[in-house]
């Protein structure tokens, strides 16, 4: 019995242990899945996204409060901090296979905000779904308007690149049409055009009619071969693609002011947008240059040379057939070596693409942005258009963008935001036929200029200055090329015959001598304002000898008598400077008249004001009498005899004249009272614009010859 009680001992044994086994098993287990627990509760979004991965075709969408949840859980954090590319990945495919049903395709594609950058084989991806046939249209049309707003955002192209035929296909759906060619326009290389892309667009566009997105990417490929794309398209093209990205704009915006870290979102997306401004005070969004990155995986087989990889002139003029442009075309106005390739190879598909960012940037980003996710801080847009203009500097011409955007921004502006950048980025405007400038310049300049301080008076018109001086030196470029049309752009086919670029000058310097001459009076003839109208007529008075152009356009009474008896000595000054070179510009003039060396003349009138305004001048400042009958300065003599005066004849000549009797005052107290002695100190005064007017008007030389030309100066 012993023995058996032992056997029974013995087998009781195993029994606890495994018991004990098992129930160390089952704790080991509880806390797993209560570190689980924990886990999700510390990570909801994860969880959240394993979850939706899991989502398999019918599962059950209404009333199913868990897919709800999780659903809740991801877009708030996508609205909130944007997703990471992986995640783009999965609720991409989720949205677009249906899984969780249209709803929710739909909704899915509104809070699909990224992070950093979009993984291009995602969007591969989901382009394929396009083709299964199970998206309704309106689900489709959401997924390309996303594909386009985060187009810049998107890690590499190459891959998506290499399907652009089947990207090309779905331009037949009338739906889709207008943002398939958006994509394409963005995509579009070389290699990319062929005759039968060409005719189907053509075939398109017939049963369509001429739309801005087939003319916009006929354009861009007529480019590429002008000998496939025969159709005539416009040389600029007014309306762009239209504004696809406002679903997503606010939140993107957002996202990536926290994530200052992150890639620069472009969104370059319109040329044109058809939203109007709320308020006249524009508030500032997201401007920067974006960096240089490569437009192809660093692992591709394409033989290119990066911008990005340019350390000095010598590598890109080794490279520069070889040289791949950037994925944003932005990034180009950051690198001078960027700048210096554009300008070398002269790639109108680059001034394409260049104009098309830029055109949005301005219009989209700083013209039309909402008050909702906006910044009151303009240093961000001081600098991008600081930018611009260093950039334009650089290329030595403006761009076509700017162009439309001033046109457009000048109608809104108060004259005080980002002044000095504005008037800067108007002087390079280009050359415009003289029938566009009174709608697109002169009317919004003359309600701005009218209403405006001094201080913007003179801004305007030393802009305006530089604008002729810039337009003139084109023209100058022109003629000693030997061709009678001037190209208003390099980037631009349209060109303007001599007598069309004569009228558009001759509207600059009559519109400028409107401004002064009522700027002067409003102004009481403020000696700013005054100087910056004079240092104008300096470039106007020399256009014909500096610049080669057949026009002279003699300053209005309401420039010239202000001038003439200006208070300070340096507006006189620089008047008889501006006489003295419009008498050299009309003799020489006149002398090629009679050798019959020109087709231009000069016209009648103009020689008559010259001599009117020569004869004003001499008279009341070496002659000692500026009142003379008939002419434009004829004061009544009871008038006169009412200002009691002591002899008002001579109150404007070299010894009394306002901005001269300091002069003349110094010299009698220090030197003595001898004419020529006068003229002589005088002259050494640094007035060498009088000089020259005296000695071409008067004869008068300044040496003293003889003891007889010691005259008494009073």
């Amino acid at each position: 019995m012993a023995d058996l009680s032992n056997l029974a001992g013995l087998g009781s044994e195993p029994s606890g242990e495994i018991d004990s086994s098992a129930s160390s098993a089952n704790n080991r287990s509880l806390r797993l899945a209560e570190k689980e627990r924990r886990k999700g509760e510390a990570d909801p979004f994860g969880l959240a996204v394993k979850y939706l991965s899991q989502v398999e075709a019918g599962t059950v969408v209404r009333g199913n409060d868990e897919l709800e949840r999780n659903m809740v859980v991801v877009e708030t954090v996508a609205l909130s901090k944007g997703l990471p590319p992986e995640v783009i990945t999965v609720l991409l495919d989720l949205a677009l296979s249906l899984n969780a049903g249209t709803t929710n395709c739909t909704r899915v594609l509104k809070f699909l905000i990224p992070a950093t950058v979009v993984p291009q084989e995602a969007i591969v991806k989901g382009a394929s779904w396009l083709c299964v046939g199970k998206m309704p249209m309106n689900a489709q049309v959401l997924f390309v308007r996303w594909v386009l707003t985060v187009f810049d955002l998107i890690d590499c192209k190459d891959n998506l690149r290499s399907i652009y035929g089947f990207i090309f296909s779905f331009v037949t759906e009338e739906n889709l049409c207008p943002f398939i060619c958006h994509l394409l326009y963005l995509l579009t290389m070389r290699e990319h055009v062929h005759p039968y892309r060409v005719r189907k667009l053509l075939d398109i566009q017939a049963k369509m009619g001429r739309q801005p997105f087939l003319t916009q990417l006929l354009a861009l490929y007529k480019v590429y071969h002008p000998d496939l794309v025969t159709l005539s398209l416009p040389s600029r093209v007014r309306t762009g693609f239209k504004n696809h990205n406002s679903t997503w704009k606010v939140a993107l915006s957002a996202v990536q002011r926290k994530n200052k870290g992150a890639v620069l979102v472009d969104q370059s997306l319109s040329l044109d947008v058809k939203e109007k401004p709320s308020t006249r005070k524009r508030k500032l969004h997201h401007l920067a240059i974006p960096p240089l990155s490569s437009a192809f995986d660093s692992n591709s087989n394409k033989k290119v040379f990066r911008l990005q990889e340019l350390r000095s002139f010598k590598e890109l003029l080794e490279n520069i057939h070889n040289i791949e442009l950037p994925a944003q075309m932005g990034s180009l106005l950051g690198s001078a070596l960027a700048l210096h390739y554009l300008d070398c190879v002269q790639d109108e598909s680059a001034s394409l693409r260049l104009n098309f960012w830029l055109g949005h940037s301005l219009q989209e980003e700083f013209l039309l942005c909402p008050v909702d996710g906006s910044s009151d801080n303009t240093s961000e847009t001081c600098r991008f258009l600081s930018t611009i203009l260093f950039s334009q500097q650089f290329l030595q011409e403006g761009f076509s963008s700017t162009e439309s955007f001033l046109y457009k921004f000048l109608s809104v502006w108060d004259g005080c935001l980002l002044r000095p950048q504005i008037l800067d980025l108007l002087s390079d405007i280009p050359l415009m036929p003289s029938f566009y400038m009174h709608k697109l310049l002169f009317e919004p300049l003359k309600q701005l200029y009218f209403t405006s301080t001094v201080f913007f008076k003179c801004s305007v018109i030393e802009c305006l200055n530089s604008m002729l001086v810039k337009w003139l030196t084109w023209h100058s470029v022109s003629a000693l090329e030997g061709g009678l049309d001037i190209s208003l752009n390099s980037n631009s086919t349209m060109t303007m015959t001599l007598s069309g670029f004569m009228d558009s000058v001759m509207e600059l310097v009559r519109f400028v001598g409107l401004l002064a001459s009522e700027g002067l009076r409003l102004e009481n003839c403020h000696v700013l304002l005054l100087n910056q109208t004079l240092a104008f007529y300096e470039t106007v008075c020399d256009m014909f000898l500096k610049y080669s152009l057949p026009l002279i356009i003699m300053p209005p009474a309401g420039v010239f008598y202000p001038a003439l008896f200006a208070t300070d000595s340096v507006s006189v000054d620089r008047l008889g400077y501006i006489m003295y070179r419009y008498r050299k510009n009309l003799t020489l003039a006149k002398k090629q008249e009679q050798q019959r060396e020109q087709t231009f003349h000069i016209s009648r009138n103009t020689y008559k004001e010259f001599n009117r305004n020569l004869q004003a001048m001499v008279n009341s400042m070496w002659n000692s009498w500026w009142s003379i009958p008939g002419s434009d300065i004829e004061i009544d003599k009871d008038l006169i005899a009412l200002s009691k005066v002591a002899e008002p004849w001579c109150r404007f000549d070299l010894i009394h004249h306002p901005a001269l009797f300091s002069y003349a005052i110094e010299f009698h107290q220090r030197i003595g009272k001898y004419w020529n002695w006068y003229m002589e100190f005088l002259f050494n005064q640094g007035f060498d614009g009088l000089n020259n007017f005296i000695r071409t008007n008067t004869g008068h030389s300044s040496g003293l010859s003889s003891q007889d030309d010691r005259q008494p100066t009073t």
